[in-house]
């Protein structure tokens, strides 16, 4: 018998009938299939189509957004997020190493380069403090004799004077904060650390539908956030993102590049500027309602689990990892915390071969071969999760 048999007994417990237990499936509950088949013979598959309108109206109605655009996924979303907020070639962002790769890929796709700062122990996502203490000691203004103001969100392509990385000389023109694994992080005093240089913030809501910070839910806090629906996130629509704001010109903006530019008109094709075709199908969409409509039931029962977890690990020597403070969390993967490096890959190693699909955190950003040369800051909790996290199978049991 091995050492961890009765964790992985407890686990298929929950998950009868399910060899191996997967670490997140979807879950098909209600109309999935009655609005495909309408989608299908309407003949409206792609991008025009009444159910992708309803599905950002379901998205902004839910989050208390005030306008949200659909996208084809989250790293679509997060890149045009940060391009609307001013971000250019050659300009820098800080972010959080220890973050799933599409937050930086998004960066990159931008032509910027990330920053790394640390993140939080209890939260997984990015610290205030050493945010506060890379910008007191890295930056200055790009403009000394003018000093820097809040970033102002109702001009979403004109954004304020931002500071200046002083070992690159490269200008910091956005803030990307993760909410890691659906567990929302102090974003409200990032914001106010964030107002304070004049730099707008982007949330990575990509794992955090459901999830609220003081009442309000994740993503709405910052100039904009970004949702995903990917095929292991809380709903699916098989692929899919959604960027939610409360800037009326910046999601006007975010629906017309997505749709390749193209300016309103009976039979002529203008476009008036470099646009992407980036917007989310009618089909994607009518899955994505169907899912909507189950999600309050979907995030009660990924709760009861979290809670029959969290009393199993409260006997043991094992931590199972809770919601923050001031929070409620969707707990999208539930986290277990062991001492070390060594008793985490022994755990992995005996409940992948026993039918028990499990997962480490990410690598740290910083350490994979295209972000190695980034700037960091003091990385140390970010070092400590990686060594110590786990995820174990949190999907929507029946």
């Amino acid at each position: 018998m091995n050492k961890y048999q009765e964790i992985i007994e407890f686990i298929k417990s929950l998950y009868p009938n399910q060899n191996p237990v997967p670490l997140h499936a979807p879950v098909f509950l209600g109309n999935e299939r009655k609005y495909l088949l309408d989608c299908i013979d309407s003949t409206f598959v792609s991008y025009v189509g009444k159910y992708v309108t309803q599905f950002e109206e379901m998205t902004a109605h839910y989050t208390g957004a005030k306008h949200a655009v659909a996208v084809v996924n989250g790293t679509a979303a997060l890149q045009i997020a940060l391009q609307l907020a001013g971000v250019k070639p050659g300009d820098e962002v800080i972010t959080q190493p220890l973050t799933f790769v599409a937050t930086t890929n998004a960066i990159s796709h931008c032509g910027a380069k990330p920053v790394f700062t640390d993140v939080d122990s209890d939260t997984m996502g990015m610290s205030p403090e050493k945010l506060e203490h890379w910008l007191k000691h890295n930056t200055k203004p790009s403009n000394p004799s003018q000093p820097s103001k809040p970033s102002q969100p109702s001009k979403p392509n004109k954004p304020s004077i931002t500071p200046i990385n002083q070992s690159t000389n490269k200008q910091i023109s956005a803030i990307v904060p993760m909410h890691t694994f659906g567990f929302p992080c102090r974003i409200d005093e990032i914001i106010e650390i964030a107002n304070k240089y004049g730099i707008p913030v982007i949330e990575d809501s990509a794992e955090s539908l459901g999830s609220f910070y003081k009442g309000r839910h994740t993503g709405t806090f910052g100039t904009a956030g970004i949702l995903s629906y990917n095929g292991n996130k809380t709903i699916t629509t098989g692929g899919g993102g959604m960027i939610i704001t409360d800037n009326k010109d910046f999601a006007v903006k975010a629906k017309h590049i997505t749709t390749t530019a193209k300016t309103s008109h009976k039979w002529e094709y203008i476009h008036d500027e470099v646009g992407y075709n980036f917007r989310l199908t009618n089909i994607s969409a009518a899955l994505g309602v169907a899912q909507m409509e189950s999600l309050t039931s979907i995030i009660e029962n990924k709760r009861k689990t979290a809670g029959l977890y969290h009393n199993y690990f409260n006997g043991t020597d094992i931590n199972f990892v809770n919601e923050p403070s001031n929070s409620f969390a969707n707990f999208w993967l539930n986290c277990i915390k062991f001492e070390n490096r060594e008793e985490r890959n022994n755990f992995l190693e005996e409940t992948n071969a026993n039918g028990v699909m499990t997962r480490p955190i990410w690598r740290l950003m910083n350490k994979l071969e295209m972000y190695k040369d980034c700037q960091t800051g003091n990385l140390e909790n970010s070092q400590n999760l990686e060594d110590r996290i786990v995820n174990i199978p949190s999907g929507y049991r029946l």
